[in-house]
């Protein structure tokens, strides 16, 4: 797995702090981290209001695994793994993991650049809406949190092919949903008055 796209630096005394319990420890690393994690939690499951819920999961995680955390990687990348989990457990949750099945597209070009490069962000979340969560979930892990296949599927209790079916036909999709819709050109009537 890659590195986190950005790095937010907790100090060790606040780590330290942390892991004594100290109240305002806690909330310090929980400013810091709940709009990253909460961006996180909505791109998965496309839901504010279970973001908000997967955020507040994910913080209680925390502290009851702050000890656990030993400091030979990046702390975000560490809660970010919590956030992931918490957030396929929602998915678990609310819909067994199920998924749609979406149509096989093995037309796309295997060097075609993802879907959302050249989107305008409020088309992207339109486009992504109409995603299935667990698709939406497996495009935004792979492409954005560069998590490998491998790890997809540990995470979602599905197989390696699972997770490259739904990049695949995903991205595909994807494409789909952002391609310019095509005005229909103006039926010209004559009205005779």
């Amino acid at each position: 797995m890659s590195a986190a796209s950005f790095q937010i630096d907790v100090p060790d005394t606040v780590l330290a702090r942390a892991r004594r319990g100290e109240i305002g420890a806690l909330e310090q690393i929980y400013r810091a981290f709940e709009r990253p994690a909460y961006t996180l939690a909505l791109r998965m499951l496309g839901n504010p209001d279970a973001a908000r819920e997967t955020v507040h999961d994910a913080m209680l995680r925390l502290l009851e695994r702050i000890g656990q955390f030993r400091g030979d990687a990046p702390f975000w990348g560490w809660l970010r793994q919590i956030v992931v989990n918490e957030a396929l457990m929602h998915l678990r949750r609310e819909r067994g993991l199920a998924f749609e099945e979406l149509p096989n597209d093995d037309d796309t070009p295997g060097n075609a650049p993802p879907p959302w490069a050249l989107a305008d962000a409020k088309h992207l979340e339109r486009a992504l809406a109409q995603l299935p969560s667990l698709t939406r979930s497996v495009l935004w892990l792979y492409h954005v949190e560069e998590y490998t296949h491998q790890e997809i599927a540990a995470m979602t209790g599905k197989s390696v092919s699972f997770s490259k079916s739904q990049v695949a036909r995903g991205s595909s999709r994807l494409r789909t949903l952002l391609e310019p819709q095509k005005e229909a050109a103006p039926c010209l009537t004559a009205t005779a008055h």
